[in-house]
């Protein structure tokens, strides 16, 4: 069966093209829209990779209502969600970025500089598993955060939630990104039999994480249909 991989959730194109152009766009704060493009240009097909402008903004909406002061990000990429909880926070708020590529983030660093809040940026280069055990090698960074955004690896998905539920103080919010995974996770193993291995590997972690979500009893869930699917975990205990 052939596949045409669409990110949305809402499959429809004019649908959400009408989101963006009415609700999105217009708002979008112009350093946004350029880390956008030079990430398009720049990386082309690999540019999916790229929070979606209307999560963005949903994810900005989040950090405001938690009133959110320090933040994790597990996975940069080129730095738009990063820029995006950056300028949601006040000027005294912190986000720790955590990503293996500092060339990517390289990419859209001068864009965050003209935005005016590098300030509020710790970007480590490291793989996130090591930075998340050197974080919690003493107590200094247990339930330090508000806010933890995690756009990474798929098949380690349980493993930072297992991390970060340390780091994330009781009522903060833990978001990951991608849990709906193109809409895959709804279709049978042999419906997507004819996909990439990596996409089938990727929709079964996927998957199993979403299994092992639904069951923890530590965290309040909410599945989002947007973008390409977001789980809300609310530390409760």
């Amino acid at each position: 069966m052939a596949h045409s991989l669409v990110k949305c959730i809402l499959q429809n194109e004019a649908l959400h093209k009408y989101v963006l152009e009415t609700s999105t766009y217009p708002r979008e704060h112009e350093q946004l829209k350029e880390i956008r493009k030079v990430t398009e240009e720049k990386y082309a097909n690999l540019s999916i990779m790229t929070l979606s402008a209307d999560e963005g903004q949903f994810l900005q909406m989040l950090v405001k209502v938690a009133n959110a002061k320090t933040t994790l990000e597990i996975g940069v990429f080129t730095g738009y969600s990063l820029l995006a909880t950056a300028l949601a926070l006040p000027d005294g708020g912190k986000i720790t970025a955590i990503d293996t590529n500092r060339k990517a983030y390289e990419v859209g660093l001068p864009f965050i500089q003209k935005a005016g809040v590098e300030h509020k940026i710790n970007f480590i280069e490291s793989d996130a598993k090591v930075a998340l055990n050197n974080m919690l090698s003493t107590d200094k960074h247990v339930g330090e955060f508000d806010f933890v955004f995690i756009d990474a690896d798929k098949e380690n998905y349980k493993y930072y939630h297992e991390q970060v539920m340390k780091l994330v103080k009781i009522g903060g919010v833990i978001a990951y990104d991608n849990t709906l995974w193109f809409g895959l996770v709804s279709q049978s193993d042999d419906e997507v039999k004819e996909l990439p291995q990596v996409f089938k590997e990727c929709r079964k972690a996927v998957m199993d994480f979403n299994i092992h979500i639904a069951g923890d009893s530590r965290v309040e869930v909410s599945h989002v249909s947007i973008g390409d699917g977001l789980t809300l975990c609310r530390r409760c205990c």
